[in-house]
């Protein structure tokens, strides 16, 4: 029989994704060794730190960042499309050695995004990795979309979530989906009293102050407060947002994963973790190993029936 040609789908889900790192140790530890990878948003960063040899490098940056490490990526712009400039992670990125151009990775590789003014599902698989990965992680109204040969591009999550299609149509036929966003909806967090990091949106807000001319922050400092900063009453700006995109993601998911179902669908359970809760990676990784470990027994039946044994 022909070997199988095995196909990584790795969905988007911000700080969660770290979750992917976990699923490839797992993978790796067992011998299978994914041939075709497509990834969104966050799963397009961990899926191209795989392909180029870096995938060490970002485990160690996750496993020792800090919320204090995550705030200095917070570029925050007023201008540009998104509140987040996004240049200091284009930077990490080149410092984990996330760079080179698509097309000389040993392996097919498809960074998921969505081209703004059409809507369209775009398939970067060619040009640098750092801009592509970056155009497949711009979250609306958190991350400036990126210009890529005069189209803008935003977050693949608006259109597909987990790319179980794009692997199929780079010649996988055995695929491994990896959902951070299974179990999001409906379910309610309540925060801890004892916590004491200063919440990402918070983070956010003061960085945006501290970014309006003088002659101008007065008054506009206290028009940012009012929009952006929460309510006790009420959701805030950053809360509805939030949500807002778990929904759509969860549903846009729910929807593409019904018409094209991958062959194993490993689903991490990370309700507490928040859209920059970086310094949860750990949790995150761990969380990843757990539920690969879990699927790892299907996962070799189906290679076992396709003519490879990996038991």
């Amino acid at each position: 029989m022909a070997k199988p040609i095995i196909g990584l789908a790795l969905g988007g889900g911000a700080a969660r994704g770290m979750a992917h790192i976990g699923v490839l140790d797992v993978l790796d530890e067992a011998g299978i060794e994914p041939d075709v990878i497509a990834g969104c948003s966050i799963g397009s960063f961990v899926g191209a730190a795989y392909l180029t040899g870096h995938l060490s490098d970002v485990r160690d940056w996750a496993e020792a960042v800090t919320w204090h490490d995550v705030a200095k990526l917070l570029d925050v712009s007023l201008s540009g499309g998104g509140l987040i400039a996004g240049k200091l992670i284009e930077q990490l990125m080149a410092d984990l050695g996330i760079t080179g151009n698509i097309a000389d990775l040993s392996k097919p590789f498809a960074s998921v995004a969505t081209d703004y003014l059409t809507g369209r599902e775009e398939w970067h698989r060619s040009g640098p990795i750092g801009k592509a990965v970056r155009a497949s992680m711009s979250v609306p109204g958190i991350l400036t979309p990126v210009n890529i040969d005069g189209d803008w591009f935003v977050d693949g999550g608006l259109v597909n979530p987990v790319p179980v299609s794009t692997c199929r149509a780079l010649g996988a036929n055995i695929i491994i989906a990896v959902n951070l966003n299974g179990d999001l909806v409906g379910r309610r967090e309540l925060p801890s009293k004892t916590d004491k990091k200063i919440p990402a949106h918070l983070e956010i807000v003061e960085r945006a102050i501290s970014a309006i001319p003088d002659k101008w922050r007065p008054n506009t400092a206290e028009v940012v407060n009012e929009f952006l900063r929460p309510k006790p009453t009420k959701p805030g700006y950053f809360d509805v947002l939030f949500n807002s995109l778990n929904i759509m993601q969860d549903r846009i998911t729910r929807s593409r994963l019904a018409g094209e179902p991958p062959h194993v669908m490993i689903t991490p359970h990370l309700t507490s973790m928040g859209i920059l809760d970086f310094d949860q990676s750990k949790l995150a990784i761990e969380e990843g190993r757990k539920c690969a470990r879990y699927a790892l027994p299907e996962i070799n039946r189906l290679l076992l029936l396709s003519g490879e044994d990996f038991s």
